[in-house]
């Protein structure tokens, strides 16, 4: 066989046969979400959602809603952050490209195409995208919904800090500097002046008096790893039972945690309803960042029954408090001093924790690349209504993740050695175990016999 060789220029073909171009072998994951989505009667669904929001007979036809959304489950599922990421992946992929529908001859679309839908779609089409995945998971006997657990986390906003300004002023951060140090009598100050002044005061940047020009609905906050960046809070109500995320809300980032535990509650309890499911939400878990008085009898006012242990603090003063305050803390108290307090603030920690890993970790959305609330919203909805998709694919047919599939033959290899090693540490324990044989023969220099010096079988 003679050896081929790629030419250095190549021309491209006038016209090529349908027959000739390459196909996909397709991916078995993808391939099985697929036929999940048609079953489910997923591309009519998102349509009529979204044909409100169409005009009929002007223009070209849009991209398909079906394409659109599939996109954002495709960013999750290959941990792609970015609009543009998830633009090139897709029109790179053939598995890809057969998995949004996207026929041959037509290009897939385009980041900016993608910006221009999610801003034409309302939010409420995205969540009803969310409540669709929930519904799902009801129809197969999933959804539990008794007992819900609380937690939240930060995303980093697409703003910097060093872009801040003040809002009465409208002053950057280092004219802000020249001002103070104007007042002290220092004019014109050099920049090695400036951030000598900046690091001897005491740095206090409050969202009362600072903000983002280029995104003012990001906060000012401390993230998971210490530092400081404008982000939002994303907060899941989880259940515990199934672990479907049944609410995932976006707020400002200086939102208190107990200013939103009722909110997330309630609304996991219209999802859950929403999704044709009859069961209400007996009992809350959360950490003791959510504990505060008003919060507990806010639930007990919903009989939602709370295990959110307490802080220490200083013994609290009930008076002219209302009873009902005093009576909540006082349940609570009494549950989290309990045993099942203890199993369900481990079940919390171990599953509210594993949604937000999948969901900001390794679905790519810890750091968002959009800017506005609403946006932020939009797109972290559909984040989390992939990891829903995900875990009703993980329940169904034992895989949960495309790269799961690239993973199970590394982890048949692991359990082969851990095997293989298991054993030989078993025949070292069993030969440790047999009597000792007899001492070898030393020789008249006292020598053992096996170790004397023999020629090797060239003759050296």
């Amino acid at each position: 066989m003679s050896m081929g060789r790629r030419p250095s220029e190549h021309q491209p073909d006038l016209w090529v046969p349908t027959a000739g171009l390459p196909r996909s072998p397709g991916h078995a994951f993808y391939d099985r979400l697929n036929q999940l989505l048609h079953e489910a009667g997923f591309d009519r669904h998102v349509e009529d959602l979204c044909q409100p929001h169409y005009a009929d007979g002007l223009g070209r036809e849009s991209i398909p809603p079906g394409i659109y959304f599939r996109m954002l489950l495709v960013g999750y599922f290959e941990e792609l952050d970015s609009q543009r990421g998830i633009a090139w992946r897709c029109a790179d992929s053939l598995s890809l490209r057969a998995f949004l529908g996207v026929p041959w001859g037509e290009a897939t679309p385009d980041h900016s195409s993608l910006t221009k839908i999610r801003q034409r779609l309302p939010l409420d089409v995205h969540e009803q995208v969310f409540l669709f995945v929930l519904r799902l998971a009801q129809e197969k006997k999933l959804l539990r919904g008794k007992t819900v657990g609380v937690d939240a986390t930060t995303l980093e906003a697409n703003a910097a800090m060093r872009g801040i300004v003040r809002k009465d002023t409208g002053e950057d951060w280092k004219e802000y500097l020249k001002r103070l140090l104007a007042e002290q009598g220092v004019q014109n100050p050099t920049d090695e002046e400036i951030r000598r002044f900046d690091k001897k005061r005491p740095k206090k940047v409050s969202n009362k008096e600072w903000e983002s020009p280029t995104d003012p609905d990001s906060r000012i906050a401390k993230m998971k790893d210490g530092t400081t960046h404008l982000a939002y809070k994303a907060e899941h109500a989880v259940d515990l039972d199934s672990e479907f995320v049944l609410s995932a809300a976006v707020h400002p980032a200086d939102q208190a945690d107990p200013a939103t535990l009722v909110d997330s509650v309630l609304a996991a309890q219209i999802n859950l309803a929403s999704a044709g499911s009859d069961q209400e939400i007996e009992e809350a878990v959360a950490d003791k960042g959510y504990h505060k008085a008003e919060t507990l009898a806010a639930c007990e006012l919903w009989n939602t029954r709370t295990y959110i242990p307490e802080p220490r603090r200083k013994r609290a003063r009930w008076k002219g408090k209302p009873t009902s305050w005093r009576k909540a803390t006082a349940a609570n108290r009494r549950r989290v001093k309990g045993a099942r307090s203890k199993r369900l603030q481990k079940k919390r920690s171990e599953l509210v924790e594993r949604s937000f890993a999948h969901v900001c970790k390794t679905g790519g959305g810890r750091r968002t690349w959009l800017r506005g609330l609403e946006s932020v919203r939009k797109r972290y909805l559909v984040q989390v209504a992939a990891h829903n998709l995900a875990l009703l694919m993980r329940k169904l047919f034992g895989v949960g993740k495309p790269r799961v599939l690239q993973g199970a033959g590394g982890l048949c290899v692991w359990a082969v050695g851990w095997l293989y090693w298991l054993s030989g540490l078993w025949a070292g324990s069993s030969q440790s175990q047999r009597p000792c044989a007899a001492p070898a023969q030393r020789s008249e220099s006292g020598t053992p016999a096996s170790l004397r010096k023999r020629p090797f079988s060239t003759g050296c």
